[in-house]
Parts: structure tokens; sequence; C-alpha cells
């Protein structure tokens, strides 16, 4: 994340080799971008790798399933096929019964949608999403940001998400990186950059920032045996997710990821935690 001319567009770019880079190295799987040849590149975007553009990137003259079905058809998948699992991502993104319509036709959030389901449906490891809610209204923004979360647990994919927006980049990203004037300023987990800014401009970002968003319970939980509890939250989960449990518990488990309680969380622990780091 960073603000405008700070570099994301470019750096994102450069994975995909949509623009080359003049130094440094990219590399996926053990395997060097920069050493590919033109025909290896073809295979890479094809395979590896698909992009959500800012602008959707539509084509106009297709359907909502043709669009969806266009990578698939690149790579020369059946007709049959590539119409079978593009229907299934644009169910998948709550686009069910628009399969014939025109892009045109959509309202905006309708449209990243669909560049959101085309990527999906080239079934790479590697998304990349450049700024691709920027242009959408603050609620249709906010369920699109669930949505994708939503996708990322069952998908498990690797997605480099660019974006200006620092509430959006604590809520969907797992590591962060923030750039300025093209240079890397601070790396690392969402807490990590709001609680421990590396610099002056970064404590600019954060100063105003949503803690709540930023603090996972896993900083913050009471570790050990504890007697079970009849709701529990991951420990990935943020104090923000947890804060409205606390109107009928006066607390709540946490779970590791094979879904065991390994502590528990209390109101005054999450209080606590957001006053400390509150501004003055």
């Amino acid at each position: 994340m960073g603000l405008s001319g700070s570099g994301k567009s470019t750096l994102i770019r450069h994975v995909n080799r949509l623009i080359e880079p003049t130094a440094g190295e990219i590399v996926v799987e053990g395997n060097s971008v920069l050493a590919l040849s033109l025909d290896e590149l073809r295979k890479y975007r094809r395979t590896k790798v698909a992009m959500v553009f800012q602008k959707f990137g539509l084509l106009p003259h297709r359907s909502v399933i043709d669009n969806v079905a266009y990578g698939p058809e690149v790579r020369g998948v059946g007709h049959e096929e590539r119409l079978e699992k593009a229907a299934k991502w644009i169910a998948t993104v709550g686009l069910s019964g628009y399969e014939n319509s025109r892009t045109r036709q959509l309202s905006g959030g309708q449209q990243q949608r669909v560049g959101l389901a085309r990527a999906l449906a080239m079934d790479t490891d590697i998304i990349l999403m450049d700024e691709a809610f920027s242009a959408l209204d603050p609620l249709i923004r906010s369920g699109m940001q669930d949505q994708l979360i939503e996708l990322q647990q069952t998908l498990n994919k690797t997605i480099l998400f660019i974006t200006h927006d620092f509430d959006e980049a604590l809520k969907i990203g797992n590591r962060i990186a923030v750039l300025k004037d093209g240079a890397v300023q601070q790396v690392g987990k969402p807490e990590e950059i709001v609680l421990k800014p590396a610099n002056a401009h970064i404590e600019e970002f954060v100063r105003e920032v949503n803690k709540a968003r930023a603090i996972h319970v896993r900083s913050i939980m009471e570790r050990g045996d504890v007697e079970l509890c009849e709701y529990s939250v991951p420990m990935n989960a943020r104090c923000e997710d947890v804060l409205p449990l606390f109107a009928e518990h006066e607390w709540v488990g946490v779970l590791d990821d094979d879904g065991r309680q390994i502590g528990r969380v209390t109101a005054k622990q999450v209080i606590r935690a957001l006053a400390r780091h509150s501004p003055t």
C-alpha cells in the first residue's frame, strides 16, 4: 500500500512482466521470471498468474460468461468445460442469472465481480489485484472485501493486493508492504505496522487508523487451559471481530488452526489493548 505515485502499480506489473524490471529479481517456485523466454512468459501468464485490474478490463462485445471463460479459452480448454468452469465462478461471486448479460448492462460493483471471477477461472496460484475495489461505492467495496476474505479462506491463493487505503490493507492483508517514492518503507503483519511504525511517514498513516482492525486476538489472548466457552474465535480474529460478542459473553475462547481451544480473551483485555495504542 501507499499513496498515489508511490510505485504500487509499477511494482505489481513487474510480477507478470507487463513492465520489464531494470534491476532485482522475481522468483516464482524457484524459477526466475526475468529469465523466461517469450514462449515461457506466455505460458507463465496463462498458468501461474492472473490479474484483476482497477478499470475492470472487460471485453464489451462478450457476455459475462464469455468474459469469465476467456482465460481458459486462451489456454485451449474445450467449449463445454470452460463454460462450466465460468458458470461456477460466476455463481461464487454472486452473479448467477447474469451469465448472458453484456458487461455494459452491469453496475460497477457487478463488473468488478466479473473481473474477479475471470481471474479465479484461470485457477492460477497467484492473483494480482491492482486497486481492484477503489472505484466502488463504500458499501459495495466493503462487501467485495468480505467476499475476497471468504474466498481466500477456501482457496488459499497467493494474492498481491494493491491499495492506497490503509484500512483496506488492514482488513484483508496478512502482510503489508508500505511504499513511498518507489521504495519500501516497512514490511510486516498489520499489527506490526500499526503498533511499531518504522518511520515518520508510517506514523502519519497509522495515527488515526482503526486499532481494533489492526490488533489480532493472538497478540493479547490469555493462553493455557481454560474452561471451554460455547463461543470461540480463531486466533487470527481481530479485536473488531470480537468486541460485539462481549454483549453476551464475559469472555470468548480462542482456537488454533486445528480448531482446538488454546486460550481465551476478555473484554477487559481488548479494551486495555486498544487504550494502550490509542493516540493521546
